[in-house]
Formats: structure tokens, sequence, C-alpha cells
């Protein structure tokens, strides 16, 4: 199995972990009756990123270009660093963002931020080491003139 092969599939396989998880835990994430009317339903920035997570692992499968691994690493490096910072700030809510902090740690956030790490990691990997398709070396045929 070649290079390309192995970090394309860490790539997915991490993104498809993340996925899952937060799929999962969506319905937990819904608003409470004291939600304010202006703040993002929980339970849709989870099923978005479950959403961005597997939409970024299928293009690094169908197309391994600089392009895609770099959003496969924004995906998943932005939700590997939001589960960390916040396990450990309680920033309250942030604008329409509602109040995330969760300071207990469950083997299916182990799951989700090792698939996030992982799949950060290799797509960095896949963003320098991918090189462009080479085109071919016959010249374009000329242009017919009427």
């Amino acid at each position: 199995m070649g290079m390309g092969i192995l970090l394309r599939l860490l790539v997915a396989g991490g993104l498809a972990a993340d996925a899952v998880v937060h799929w999962r835990f969506a319905p937990d994430m819904a608003p409470g009756p004291h939600t304010p009317s202006d703040t993002i339903p929980g339970d849709d920035l989870f099923y978005g990123q479950a959403i961005a997570a597997a939409v970024a692992a299928v293009l690094v499968l169908v197309w391994a270009r600089k392009w895609t691994f770099a959003i496969a690493f924004v995906v998943a490096a932005s939700a590997a660093g939001a589960v960390l910072l916040y396990y450990s700030v309680d920033f309250g809510r942030i604008g329409p963002i509602p109040r995330m902090y969760d300071p207990s740690w469950y083997s299916d956030k182990t799951i989700s931020l090792a698939g996030e790490l992982v799949a950060a990691l290799a797509a960095l990997a896949g963003f320098f080491t991918v090189r462009r398709p080479e085109r071919s070396e016959e010249p374009a045929p000329a242009s017919v003139q009427r």
C-alpha cells in the first residue's frame, strides 16, 4: 500500500470516527427551554460537525489534492481544538454559540479526539506530500479554422 493511500485512509477513518460520535451525541445537545432564541442550537452544531467531517472524508478519498487535505485538516483540527478547549475552559456563551463546557471525560470523547488528531496529522502530511497529477505529454490539438 502506498503512502498516499495510507494517508487518505487515515484521514477518512479519523473523520469517520469524529462524524459518528458527533451524530450520536447531537440529540443530547438540543437546547433547553431556557436557551435564548438567538443561540445556535447545540444539536445543530453537532450535526454540522458530523456532516462536515463526513464530506471532508469523502473529498479526500475521491480527490487527493492539496485543497481536500487542507479542508480535512481544518475540519479535524478545529474539532480537536474545540473538544480540548471546552473540556478545560468554561467560556459560557460566546455570541450565538451556546455554552459548550463539558469537564467530564468518557470513551466516546476519547474516540472522537483520537480520530480528529489522527485525521489532522495525516491531512497535514498529505497536504505537504501530495503531488499534482501529471499532465499528458501530448501537445494539445491545433484549433480547426473555418
